[in-house]
């Protein structure tokens, strides 16, 4: 064992019988000493949010707390194999994102009629969906913008790949569909199970990605308005690159401003909003740094070490949280030395990838399986590339245009709506600018958008030379497509295309059934 990359059998850290690895990896003393440090902070943080009475009490009111346990092995998944800067990146995006939602978590089970809270302690408090845009709520300081959906259905699936099963079987049980996207399955689930936390003055829906998110929002609007909370539909264009949208997309955004105002009592503060739009675009500036680096031989911030915290930033946080707009600043500090001193991530990078279409949501450390297995060079993620074009920071009717563009670019949205052009088109532009010799498609066997065009991804990859892998999975629901095979589908081409032998043996195959 040694500091040196690639140095570590990754593989044989894992066993089929337990939920943890083996041991801790072991990195050269400097890097393990900060990577126990850091995961020593993260037993910190979660000891504070339990310090809170209504915080115990939440934990033993609602199932899918549990998974919360799994908030140290879920950052650990992701770091593995790093060292230096990549590792210090990696740890600073987590750490942050981990301790936005404890605070959410806390937030959240303060106002919560469940727990004995009254309908007034939630007056400041919109709704939003899970898969939404909160950017407009920039213009209200007295207001918080808070989804349920997130802490209940999203981020338990990060951290266990079972935290889903019990709600996905009862949305069958009430005969809904099967066959739709376990994403908004599972939120009906909740919704349905009564495991959904009530709060808020107001809500606002969004026609956030596909019909099944429509039949989600359908069920927990009705629970909503079953409890005096009024829902806005906030319907963004699908067609969101056609220019002749553009103006009712700004009308829906005026629309939803003003049922906000009229619900809360609230007006909408500009010098806030600017305030915010600031820090939207240090978050957008600093993205395309990273991504010019991931240009070169030497990317330094790859894969689900920026996806993950970009995510969060753009959607959820949109400039609203001084605190990531100095972590962008620090992760490009830290970016620059890695790539100044060429520094590799894995011991051997033999493709360069650009991972397209809708990720597993229960296995996201896939990618640096990829890196650490087979150097394949995870450049970015499909749902990394949101919006990155600049807002204004002073023009009043600019911004409600930019405010309208941020929620047509929302995540995934923003691919598998707006023509044929967003998703092919674009996916071979960006194949060319990052050297990408290789395409890791997703292929969510739930997701009507993509499959449909499976013909055309064979064809036009096979007429530019790129190396097409799809990876069969079904976003929430390891038990239709387990781990295992995810990294088979990838296996099973190395092998017999292209021939080769993965850079670490110990990878190729392992038991990782029971693990978190």
């Amino acid at each position: 064992m040694a500091k040196q990359v690639g140095s570590e059998r990754l593989g044989e850290l894992y066993d089929g019988k337990m939920q943890v690895f083996k041991r801790r990896e072991w990195r050269g003393w400097k890097d393990t000493l900060y990577d126990y440090w850091r995961w020593l902070k993260i037993l910190l943080m979660l000891g504070k949010f339990l310090l809170h009475p209504k915080n115990v009490k939440g934990f033993f009111r609602y199932r899918w707390m549990v998974n919360y346990l799994a908030v140290p092995m879920m950052i650990d998944k992701h770091a593995r194999g790093l060292r230096g800067e990549a590792l210090r990146i990696c740890r600073e995006e987590y750490d942050l994102v981990a301790d936005d939602v404890a605070q959410l978590l806390t937030a959240i089970f303060k106002v919560d009629q469940n727990l004995g809270a009254k309908p007034e302690d939630s007056a400041n408090v919109v709704l939003v969906d899970e898969n939404e845009m909160t950017n407009i709520l920039c213009g209200f300081p007295n207001l918080k913008a808070r989804s349920w959906e997130t802490v209940a259905c999203y981020v338990c699936v990060l951290l266990m790949q079972d935290s889903a099963y019990h709600y996905l079987d009862v949305v069958q049980e009430m005969g809904l569909p099967g066959d739709v996207c376990p994403m908004p399955a599972d939120e009906a689930g909740v919704c349905i199970d009564d495991d959904m936390p009530i709060f808020g003055k107001c809500a606002v829906q969004c026609n956030t990605t596909c019909d099944g998110s429509l039949m989600g929002n359908g069920v927990i609007s009705r629970a909503y308005e079953r409890h005096g909370i009024p829902v806005f539909q906030l319907a963004t264009p699908l067609r969101h690159t056609e220019p002749g949208v553009q103006e009712y997309a700004a009308q829906e955004v005026r629309n939803a401003i003003k049922f906000i105002e009229d619900q809360t009592g609230e007006k909408f503060d500009w010098d806030y909003y600017f305030e915010c739009a600031k820090r939207i675009n240090i978050g957008a500036r600093e993205c395309a740094e990273w991504l010019e680096m991931s240009k070169t031989d030497y990317p330094p911030a790859i894969g689900n070490n920026i996806l993950l915290y970009r995510e969060t930033e753009y959607m959820a946080i949109a400039g609203k949280v001084p605190a990531f707009a100095e972590t962008d600043l620090k992760i490009t500090k830290l970016a620059r030395q890695a790539f100044e001193k060429k520094t590799m991530l894995a011991k051997e990078y033999r493709h360069r990838a650009v991972i397209w279409g809708v990720q597993s949501q229960f296995y996201t450390d896939f990618v640096a399986w990829l890196l650490n297995c087979w150097g394949i060079v995870p450049l970015f993620d499909m749902l990394t590339m949101v919006s990155l074009d600049p807002i204004s920071e002073d023009d009043k009717e600019q911004a409600i245009y930019d405010i309208a563009h941020q929620y047509e670019n929302m995540i995934m949205r923003n691919r598998t709506h707006g023509g044929y052009e967003v998703l092919l088109d674009d996916l071979w532009r960006y194949c060319e600018e990052f050297r990408a010799d290789m395409v890791i498609l997703w292929e969510h066997i739930s997701c009507k958008a993509l499959d449909g065009m499976h013909g055309m991804f064979e064809e036009q990859a096979r007429e530019r030379g790129i190396h097409l892998i799809w990876v069969n999975h079904d976003l929430f629901d390891s038990r239709v497509i387990p781990r295992a095979n995810l990294r088979q589908d990838v296996n099973r081409y190395m092998r017999s295309v292209l021939r080769e032998e993965p850079i670490a043996p110990s990878l190729e195959e392992f038991d990782d059934t029971n693990l978190w």
